[in-house]
């Protein structure tokens, strides 16, 4: 983990995700890429691609980096090696393109989460870079004093599919010393019994090293978010991981994704990784 993401609006919850990542990047030797988004319409865009001196983006331009200045000076960035740029782009979009580009290792935003209306026709930006997102994101809520993820809830139907995915969550386990407890969420409509679910975790589970190992769990709830949810108030975790489908279009509102619910809903740190 030698490159690491954060998007930034300068609001308490870009802070509360920046203090992770410098937590992060001192413990694994990484460098931190600050990117701030610009949304202009569409003729001021165009001018930008041509290089058009417009004294409104200059303006924008200016006090972007102004603030940076105010971020960079943060004590527990200290001794870091951090990086800034400003983008004139959509907000979801240009992350995704920076971390193509840079080859970036792990995203880490802050996100306040959405509810009812909103949730359902605007979405976050932080919702949409988990789904479209080939980098693992770290989703942080709220003011993490002491980031130390020792307990790791892995939630999936351990599917073939996720065997990929999973490798990269066995080295972000690894990484922090974690010990991973996998859960296989059993609900009415989808009910195994225990027996065969631990098979199916077991199983799924012997062809990964898993240096700090990993317990085997079947917790039973009315949905999978809320099953996710309660069995980890139940372990006191550190930290939920799942893996998104990243569907997009018709496919994505129709059927949903468990995964972006969760950063929605859940007050402990998510992290996602694509499938």
């Amino acid at each position: 983990m030698k490159k690491i993401l954060v998007p930034t609006d300068f609001s308490d919850y870009a802070e509360y995700a920046l203090k992770v990542a410098a937590k992060v990047a001192r413990e694994h030797g990484a460098e931190i890429f600050l990117l701030h988004l610009l949304e202009l319409p569409g003729q001021e865009s165009d001018a930008v691609v041509a290089g058009a001196d417009i004294p409104e983006i200059a303006f924008f331009l200016k006090k972007a980096h102004e603030r940076f200045d105010d971020v960079k000076s943060a004590d527990y960035l200290e001794g870091l090696t951090v990086s800034e740029a400003v983008l004139f782009d959509n907000a979801f979009e240009g992350i995704v393109k920076v971390s193509k580009k840079h080859d970036i290792d792990l995203i880490i935003m802050g996100s306040h989460g959405a509810s009812g209306f909103k949730e359902m026709f605007i979405g976050s930006n932080t919702e949409k870079v988990v789904r479209t997102s080939e980098a693992p994101v770290l989703v942080i809520k709220k003011d993490e004093e002491d980031f130390n993820p020792s307990t790791f809830v892995f939630a999936s139907n351990f599917a073939s599919e996720i065997k990929k995915p999973f490798a990269k969550v066995v080295d972000f386990a690894n990484s922090f010393n974690a010990k991973l407890h996998l859960v296989y969420i059993n609900t009415p409509s989808d009910f195994k019994s225990t027996h065969a679910a631990e098979k199916i975790i077991n199983d799924f589970a012997a062809g990964f090293t898993l240096e700090n190992g990993y317990s085997v769990n079947v917790y039973s709830d009315v949905n999978v978010e809320k099953g996710i949810l309660h069995f980890a108030n139940s372990v006191n975790a550190d930290l939920v991981g799942m893996c998104t489908h990243g569907r997009q279009g018709l496919a994505h509102f129709f059927n949903g994704s468990i995964s972006e619910d969760l950063v929605n809903h859940a007050v402990r740190p998510v992290v996602t990784f694509k499938i």
